[in-house]
């Protein structure tokens, strides 16, 4: 649970500093740079856009050693590098492409779809990896394909490290597309900020957590005080609560007549778990096979292997026991799985029992 919690915390830190940056870029303008990779691991800076005060710039042609660049950036190129926004294009040999489909359905989530499969399509884990995908395309079967590019973070650390040491406010990498119609946008690979937009060297997601953590200690400190200054009215407290209990039980009593009709009507209105076991084994195939079924009051959760997993949200939506099928999980599949993996969740409509 902590460390879920912790993720979800750092997550949310990137994704509001990611943010707040955006606007400060948008604010105040920015230098654009581009790091155009060649041959031999030797990199080609040039200045992309520039404020009007700024002189031009003769494109810098330098290779990383040790982590540095040899030879070493001018007084004018530091100046120009301080603050902007370095954008890396790599080499499409230098990165790892792969062709890959999902169901239609997965459109909205393939980020997270596409990651949770990245220690399967290339060399390296979640973690220390840098992807991105193409827009993605129909196909054929109710499936979207696209092409997944991805390269080691180690390979790319150097010029993280270059960028933070040039004071630069953020580093992107892109990489041209292989076997893409041509004119079509890079793919990015990452886009980290460092610094603030207008180059300053301050670190916006330590301040952020230390604000998180000021507001977390100033709503410990005015649970104590209140907790203290609450014991003082705990003999009224107590006396409200049993004006209360003392209702309630009033209120039961008057209520007891009535009592087996509700349970009835309830038992009318409630579906059944076994019920609606044999409603949802007449509806899917026999190529289908359920592995987990859960019930929660109207509502009911079905996984399991399928050949066509979106075909299933048509058939479990004819039967009338049920309403609203949707996917609340991507549907996968693994390479020892013969079918798809899918998890459909519906609403139940409780009408299995007569009125009499």
């Amino acid at each position: 649970m902590l460390a879920e919690l912790k993720e979800l915390f750092g997550v949310w830190i990137a994704a509001v500093t990611a943010a707040i940056h955006t606007v400060m870029a948008r604010i105040v303008p920015q230098r654009r740079v581009e790091l155009v990779e060649g041959e031999s691991g030797r990199f080609t800076a040039r200045t992309v856009s520039t404020a009007r005060k700024d002189p031009a710039l003769a494109p810098f042609t330098f290779e990383l050693a040790q982590g540095r660049p040899q030879p070493a950036p001018s007084a004018e190129w530091r100046a120009a590098l301080r603050g902007s926004r370095i954008e890396i294009i790599m080499r499409p040999d230098h990165v790892l492409f792969r062709e890959v489909d999902f169901p239609k359905q997965a459109a909205d989530f393939l980020e997270g779809m596409v990651r949770a499969q990245i220690d399967r399509l290339t060399p390296w884990v979640a973690g220390d990896a840098l992807f991105g995908t193409t827009a993605p395309v129909p196909i054929a079967n109710e499936r979207i394909a696209l092409t997944l590019a991805a390269t080691s973070r180690q390979k790319i650390q150097p010029l993280f490290a270059l960028a933070a040491d040039c004071g630069a406010a953020s580093i992107t990498g892109r990489v041209e597309a292989s076997g893409i119609e041509p004119g079509a946008a890079p793919i990015k690979l990452f886009d980290r900020p460092l610094s603030g937009a207008a180059g300053g060297t301050f670190d916006l997601a330590r301040l952020l957590r230390v604000s998180v953590l000021g507001a977390g200690l100033a709503a410990a400190a005015s649970l104590v005080v209140s907790t203290y200054l609450g014991s003082e009215y705990a003999a009224e407290q107590q006396e409200l609560q049993q004006k209360i209990a003392q209702r309630r039980a009033a209120l039961r009593i008057n209520r007891s007549d009535g009592a087996e009709t509700l349970l009835a009507k309830r038992k009318q209105s409630s579906p059944s778990s076994v019920m609606v076991l044999e409603a949802i084994s007449r509806v899917l195939p026999d190529t289908t096979y359920v592995t987990e079924l859960h019930i929660e009051g109207d509502k009911m959760q079905v996984a399991g292997l399928t050949q066509d997993a979106p075909s299933l949200i048509k058939l479990i939506e004819q039967s009338p026991q049920f309403t609203r099928a949707t996917f609340f999980a991507p549907t996968t599949r693994s390479q020892n799985e013969p079918a798809e993996r899918f998890h459909i969740e519906a609403h139940i409509t409780p009408y299995f029992g007569s009125g009499s």
